[in-house]
C-alpha cells in the first residue's frame, strides 16, 4: 500500500504478531500491577520472582550497599515516632514562621548588597557599561538552612558566587568587609581569612550569617548558575573548592536518602543528643553539622522505609557495631579529570591515618571527620553505647525518650582536669580570641596522647564557660584526663605534661591577629576545684548512684569507676588555690586567674581521695617561670638599619625564624638573620619568652601596629598619657624597647 511502510522488525526473526491487547488484557494488567504496588508495600518485591514480571523494576538501592532491612513501622513504632516529634516541639527545636519569613528577608538583603559590591567592582576594573548591568552574584544556602534542620538562632551559611575578577583576599575580606562595618543592620563582624574555609561571620539584623565567598572561571555568573556540576571546579584554588563543596554536598545528600522528612526529623534529633551529650563540635574533635548528616543519610539508606523513631534506634545500634576506620559513604567515590586529590588510603598515607573516616559524596571527595583524635572517638564510642541501651529500654517501655537526651554530667566523669581560661582586653578581642583558642584544643589532645605513649586519656568538653564575676572579658574550657584502663602504672608514676602546655602554649601564640590582652592560661584542677560559674545556678550537682533509676524511668550509666559518693559543695564553699601549668609573666597585660581559697570538711574529705587517687599514679606537674623578652635599642639598631622595621619574628622548637622584615620590600637572608639573633642572645641583649615578638625601632621613629598593619610614630605613642595609660604594654625606656608578646 503507497505510504504505509512495513514494521520494524526486533530480533532475528520475525514477530509472532502484530496483534494488539483486547480489553480483558488492559484488565488483567490493571490488576497485575494493583497487587505488585501491594506487595511492594509489604516488602515481596525484593524477592526474585517479583524481577520475573514484565515491565517490573527491581527497588531502587540508596548506597553503595543494598538496605538492611526493607521493613515498614508497626503500630508501636508511628506512636513513638509521633511522641519524639512532640518531644522535639516542646524542647524548643523548630523555629517560628515569622523567624523563617525574617531569614528569607535578611538573604534577600544580602544577596543585594553582594550585586551592588560586584557591580561597584566591575565598573572599578573598568569594563563597559553592558558589562557593569549583567555583573552578578549569586548567593547559595547550605549546612543545616539548606538541609532543612536549623533551630530558632542558629546561624545561615551562605555562600556567595561571584566572576574571576572579584577576589577574596582583596575585594572580599576588604572591599565587601569596609561595606558592611558600615551598615547598621551588621553587627559582631568577625572575618576569618586564614581559616580552613575562609569566612566573614557577623549578625544582620540580629541573624548570625557565616558568608563564604567562591569566584569562579566566568565574567558573568547567571542566576540559575548550577553547582552541582563539577566543571565548576575547573581551574579554581583549594578554598574556592571547599567552599563551593558545602552546597554541593547539601544537595547530594538530599539527593541520597530515600524520604527526605524521615531524614530531617531524625537528624534534628541526632543532633539535639549530640550536643546534649558533648560530642557536637567538629573544631574540637568530635563530630559536626555535615558529618552527623551524613551518618544519618547512611542509615536512612540502610532501612529505606524506617521512620524517624525506627531510625534513631538504627542509628545507634548501626554505629555501636561499626567497625572503624571503615569508611562511611553514601556513594562510590567518584574520580574527575580535574585534578583534585580525593579520598584514597590505598594511594595516600596521610588517608590511612583517618579514624573515623566519613566520606562526603561530591567531589572532590573528601573525609569530614579528619579532626576525630582516638580520645574523642572513644568518647564518642561509649555515647553510641548509652544511645542504644537507652533505645533498647525505650523499645521495652521500660523508658521514655527524655532519657535520651540527659545531659552528660562531664564534671562528676573525672577525677582531674584541665582547664583553659581565656582572657582578652574586651568582648570582641575574646570573640576572635575565643575562636583561635577553640580551633588548637584538639592539637593539645594530641600532644597529651603522643607524649603520654597514650597512657593518659583526654576528653574534651566543647562548651564554653564564662564567669561573670572578672572585670576582664573571659572564657574557659575543660578537659578531662584519666588513666587508660587496663594500663599497668607502676606505684608512684607521675604524668609531667608540662612541656606539652608549653608546646601548646606556644602554637596558639602564634595568633596572626594577636592584639594586647589576649592570653592564656592552662591550669590542673580536680574535680572539687571546678569553679562554680561551671554549673547550673552556681549549684554542683550530686551524681546519681550506679544503675539507680531516674525519674524518667532510665538509668545514667557512669562510664569511670569511682569508689566513693561525691559530695554537694554548696555555693558559699570555696575553693583552694590552684598552681598554675602556665603562670603569667611579670609584665603580663592581662590580670592572674585566681581561684577562691578556703576549707571545709567536704573538701577535705575530698583531699584524701585524691591523694589515694595520686597514690595509684596521677599527677600533673605545674609549669616553670617563661622568661622575658627585651631587646637592647642599639642591638637592634645594629641588627636592622634606622629605615627597616621588623615585623613579626617567630619562635619553634628549632629556634628564631624570622616571618617577614620589610626593607624597601626585599628580606633578609635566613641564615643571616639567624647567626645575628644568636650573637645578640650570646651577649645577653636578647631574652626570649614565648613564640612571637614585635619590635618597635626607637632610633627610626617608627613603630608597627600589626592589628591594622600601619606605621606610627614611636612618639606618638610614648608621649602621649593617654595613650600610654590604655595601653600598658608600650613602654621604653632610654637604654631599651620593650618588646610585645604574643
Amino acid at each position: 500500500m503507497v505510504g504505509l511502510e512495513a514494521p520494524i522488525q526486533h530480533g532475528v526473526t520475525k514477530p509472532l504478531s502484530l496483534a494488539g491487547p483486547s480489553d480483558a488484557d488492559i484488565l488483567r494488567t490493571k490488576k497485575l500491577k494493583k497487587g505488585f504496588n501491594h506487595n511492594s508495600r509489604l516488602g515481596l518485591s525484593r524477592f526474585n520472582h517479583s524481577k520475573a514480571m514484565v515491565g517490573l523494576e527491581a527497588p531502587i538501592q540508596h548506597g553503595v550497599t543494598k538496605p538492611l532491612s526493607l521493613a515498614g513501622p508497626s503500630d508501636a513504632d508511628i506512636l513513638r515516632t509521633k511522641k519524639l516529634k512532640k518531644m522535639l516541639v516542646d524542647a524548643g527545636l523548630y523555629e517560628t514562621k515569622e523567624e523563617g519569613v525574617k531569614r528569607e528577608q535578611v538573604l534577600v538583603k544580602i544577596k543585594k548588597i553582594v550585586v551592588d559590591w560586584v557591580k561597584h567592582l566591575t565598573r572599578l576594573r573598568g569594563y563597559t557599561d553592558k558589562m557593569v548591568e549583567d555583573a552578578n552574584a549569586v548567593l547559595y544556602t547550605f549546612g543545616s538552612y539548606r538541609l532543612g534542620v536549623h533551630g530558632p538562632g542558629a546561624d545561615i551559611d551562605t555562600l556567595c558566587v561571584g566572576p574571576s575578577y572579584v577576589n577574596r583576599d582583596e575585594d572580599f575580606f576588604f572591599v565587601l568587609h569596609d561595606i558592611l562595618i558600615g551598615m547598621e543592620e551588621v553587627t559582631e563582624l568577625q572575618p576569618i581569612p586564614d581559616a580552613h574555609v575562609p569566612v566573614m561571620k557577623f549578625k544582620f539584623e540580629g541573624i548570625s550569617i557565616d558568608l563564604l565567598y567562591a569566584s569562579i572561571s566566568r565574567l558573568v555568573v547567571p542566576d540559575d548558575l548550577d553547582i552541582s556540576d563539577a566543571s565548576i571546579l575547573y581551574n579554581v584554588d583549594e578554598p574556592t573548592v571547599r567552599s563551593l563543596n558545602g552546597c554541593r554536598v547539601a544537595d547530594q545528600i538530599l539527593k541520597h536518602v530515600p524520604n527526605v522528612e524521615h531524614f530531617r526529623t531524625t537528624l534534628r534529633c541526632l543532633k539535639f543528643w549530640a550536643k546534649r551529650r558533648g560530642v557536637y563540635s567538629n573544631v574540637t574533635g568530635f563530630l559536626g553539622g555535615v558529618n552527623w548528616a551524613l551518618l544519618v543519610a547512611r542509615v536512612c539508606q540502610f532501612y529505606p522505609n524506617a521512620i524517624p523513631s525506627m531510625l534513631v534506634s538504627r542509628f545507634f545500634r548501626v554505629y555501636t557495631q561499626w567497625r572503624w576506620p571503615n569508611p562511611v559513604m553514601l556513594c562510590a567515590i567518584q574520580e574527575e579529570e580535574l585534578g583534585f586529590a580525593v579520598w584514597d588510603p590505598r594511594r595516600n598515607p596521610k588517608d590511612r591515618t583517618h579514624l573515623m573516616p566519613i566520606i562526603t559524596p561530591a567531589y572532590p571527595c573528601m573525609n569530614s571527620s579528619y579532626n576525630v583524635s582516638t580520645s574523642t572517638l572513644r568518647v564518642m564510642q561509649e555515647q553510641f553505647l548509652f544511645g542504644n541501651r537507652i533505645c533498647e529500654e525505650i523499645e521495652l517501655h521500660k523508658a521514655q525518650w527524655s532519657a535520651l537526651f540527659e545531659p552528660f554530667m562531664f564534671f562528676e566523669s573525672y577525677r582531674n582536669y584541665l582547664q583553659v581560661d581565656i582572657v582578652a582586653a574586651n568582648t570582641d578581642d575574646l570573640r576572635s580570641w575565643k575562636g583561635w583558642v577553640e580551633s588548637r584544643l584538639r592539637q593539645l589532645t594530641l600532644m597529651i596522647e603522643r607524649d603520654t605513649m597514650g597512657k593518659l586519656q583526654c576528653h574534651p568538653y566543647p562548651h564554653e564557660y564564662s564567669d561573670p564575676s572578672k572585670q576582664c572579658s573571659h572564657g574557659a574550657f575543660f578537659m578531662g584526663l584519666q588513666r587508660k584502663q587496663g594500663e599497668v602504672i607502676q606505684e608512684g608514676q607521675q604524668f609531667d605534661i608540662r612541656g606539652t602546655v608549653d608546646e601548646f602554649r606556644h602554637s596558639v601564640n602564634m595568633y596572626g591577629f594577636w592584639r594586647p590582652g589576649m592570653d592564656i592560661y592552662v591550669s590542673h584542677v580536680r574535680r572539687k576545684q571546678i569553679p562554680l560559674y561551671a554549673f547550673p545556678d552556681c549549684q554542683k550537682r550530686t551524681q546519681q548512684p550506679r544503675q539507680q533509676p531516674s525519674k524518667n524511668g532510665s538509668s545514667e550509666e557512669v562510664t569511670r569507676k569511682r569508689k566513693d559518693e561525691d559530695t554537694r559543695v554548696n555555693q558559699d564553699d570555696c575553693q583552694k588555690r590552684r598552681k598554675s601549668l602556665s603562670p603569667q609573666s611579670r609584665d603580663s597585660v592581662s590580670p592572674v586567674i585566681v581561684n577562691h581559697s578556703g576549707h571545709s570538711s567536704e573538701a577535705e574529705s575530698d583531699d584524701a581521695r585524691e591523694r589515694e587517687g595520686n597514690s595509684q599514679g596521677f599527677e600533673v606537674q605545674p609549669k616553670v617561670e617563661p622568661l622575658e623578652m627585651v631587646l637592647n635599642s642599639r642591638a637592634a639598631a645594629d641588627l636592622v638599619e634606622q629605615e627597616t622595621v621588623m615585623r613579626q619574628v617567630r619562635c619553634r622548637n628549632n629556634g628564631l625564624k624570622e616571618d617577614r622584615l620589610l626593607k624597601d620590600g626585599s628580606q633578609f637572608c635566613k641564615a643571616g638573620f639567624k647567626s645575628k639573633i644568636d650573637e645578640l642572645s650570646r651577649a645577653g641583649n636578647l631574652l626570649c619568652k614565648g613564640h612571637s615578638i614585635w619590635l618597635g625601632l626607637k632610633n627610626a621613629g617608627l613603630y608597627v601596629h600589626y592589628e591594622q598593619s600601619l606605621l606610627y610614630h614611636w612618639k606618638d605613642y610614648t608621649n602621649s598619657p593617654a595613650l600610654t595609660s590604655s595601653r600598658p604594654w608600650i613602654r621604653s625606656t632610654r637604654s631599651c624597647v620593650r618588646v610585645l608578646t604574643m
